[in-house]
């Protein structure tokens, strides 16, 4: 075969392929669900973005993120062209962009500030849920009821349920307090049910639980964010006279199970009843809610790899944004101050300047910021079992776990036990970094080793 021969033949062949592309490119509706796996520091997690064409045939894309339990995120520009897919995130500053490939796959990167993540997207007919084996399945070896609690004081109704042990014998009680923001009874949180696998757990072994859906929540009336700890300690006092009129429960045996403020909420609460025979705190604090608060961004920032210099930055905002919230009396100036600061922060971001005032200018985030844990710790005289996962980073175990022993020990209470688990977040999951992003992807709840000495615990002291 002479050379122009050879040229001729490979000349057609470009042309056919390059004509096959466009006809492929031209035929292809690409409507549907498409899904990928990426990887970020804690692990896998999926990404899907749902394709649909209106009446005019022009798409539109909305990003869910499954495993973080992200649904219907609004995709603001969408472009395909040649086989070329081009997303705006603006809610998340990303961007995707991926190509069509002939095995039907797209072939791109996810983008998201400086980050560029890879991404093949594949077309599925639907997205399985994560699983989360330690959910308990009915029947139920003990009697479960829905209740009604009054808080009179505060016009408010608490919807919950209330799980009792099958026996001829009065048992001992606790009653679950949820941690910050607006909790159902459950404590649900990226399709996890901390409190539902704790109450199951407690009551198979004999032990009454009462947990309730957070004011606003729910069943329940009121609102969480213009409430504070010490309401919330309300709601646990009027909780704790409705199981004294239950026949099934020993009265002289009713304790407290609190989980990161409820576990700052549960002092407060022991402090306004001689009643409550004994609190567990789970990951409760032990040092004010600002130094929570820095520690806390330290943990995060530290763990998502940042520089000291940008930690320094993030400290410095903090800092002033948290002294006019303290100091600035007038609510107009507090409000224009802090406005002003966000929008410099935000890049004139409306919305999101909106969404972080109604964060930090509301009264549950201001108690929570000038609030010491300390005296309430000192004049708690029932026993207290403190416990914390090593790889908290949203409670710093060892400087919070320190301080309420401190606090304990100073305050003459003797009956106390201190314990930081190795290897737990703040969920007291089995975790590899306790990173936020981490809590979905696991499969396991609450670690079995946390389960058994809360109620190890508990059935001694009501013995």
């Amino acid at each position: 075969m002479n050379k122009k021969c050879v040229v001729t033949i490979a000349a057609a062949l470009v042309s056919i392929t390059f004509l096959s592309n466009i006809t492929f490119a031209a035929q292809r509706d690409i409507s549907g669900i498409w899904m990928g796996t990426t990887k970020i520091s804690t692990g896998d997690i999926r990404i899907v973005f749902n394709i649909a064409k209106d009446e005019n045939g022009s798409l539109t894309v909305t990003m869910d993120s499954p495993d973080q339990l992200a649904k219907g995120i609004p995709v603001n520009k969408v472009t395909f062209e040649n086989n070329k897919l081009l997303l705006d995130i603006q809610l998340i500053r990303g961007t995707y962009e991926g190509t069509l490939k002939l095995d039907g796959t797209f072939d791109g990167h996810l983008k998201q500030d400086s980050v560029s993540m890879p991404l093949v997207l594949k077309r599925v007919d639907k997205v399985e849920r994560k699983v989360r084996p330690q959910k308990p399945k009915k029947p139920y070896p003990y009697i479960e009821e829905e209740v009604a609690i009054q808080n009179d004081k505060a016009n408010i109704k608490l919807a919950g349920t209330l799980t009792i042990p099958r026996s001829d014998k009065r048992c001992p009680a606790v009653i679950l307090i949820s941690g910050s923001g607006a909790e159902d009874r459950d404590e649900t949180v990226f399709e996890h049910k901390p409190f539902l696998i704790l109450a199951d757990y407690l009551t198979r072994n004999g032990i009454a639980v009462l947990r309730v859906d957070d004011r606003g929540v729910g069943g329940s009336t009121g609102d969480t964010m213009s409430s504070t700890s010490e309401d919330f300690a309300g709601d646990v006092i009027c909780e704790m006279d409705y199981l004294k009129t239950r026949k099934e429960i020993d009265s002289s045996k009713i304790g407290l199970i609190g989980h990161s403020e409820g576990g700052t909420i549960a002092p407060i609460a022991a402090n306004k009843s001689k009643d409550i025979a004994f609190i567990v705190m789970m990951a409760g604090t032990g040092i004010n809610g600002e130094e929570t608060l820095y520690l806390q961004v330290k943990l995060l920032l530290k763990n998502a790899g940042a520089s000291d210099e940008i930690f320094a930055k993030e400290l410095e905002f903090m800092k002033n944004e948290y002294d006019v919230l303290k100091n600035e009396s007038d609510e107009k100036v507090l409000e224009g101050k802090i406005r002003e600061m966000l929008l410099g922060r935000l890049a004139n971001n409306s919305d999101l300047v909106e969404s972080e005032m109604k964060k930090v200018t509301n009264p549950w985030f201001r108690f929570f910021l000038t609030y010491d844990p300390k005296p309430a710790l000192m004049k708690v005289k029932c026993p207290v079992l403190a416990l914390n996962g090593s790889l908290d980073m949203q409670v710093a175990p060892k400087e919070n776990l320190a301080a309420i022993e401190s606090a304990l020990k100073e305050g003459g209470n003797q009956n106390y036990t201190i314990k930081e688990f190795p290897g737990l977040n703040h969920l007291f999951q089995t975790a590899k970094t306790g990173s936020v992003t981490e809590y979905a992807l696991i499969e396991e709840t609450i670690s079995p080793d946390a389960l058994e000495m809360i109620c190890d615990w508990i059935l001694l002291q009501t013995k």
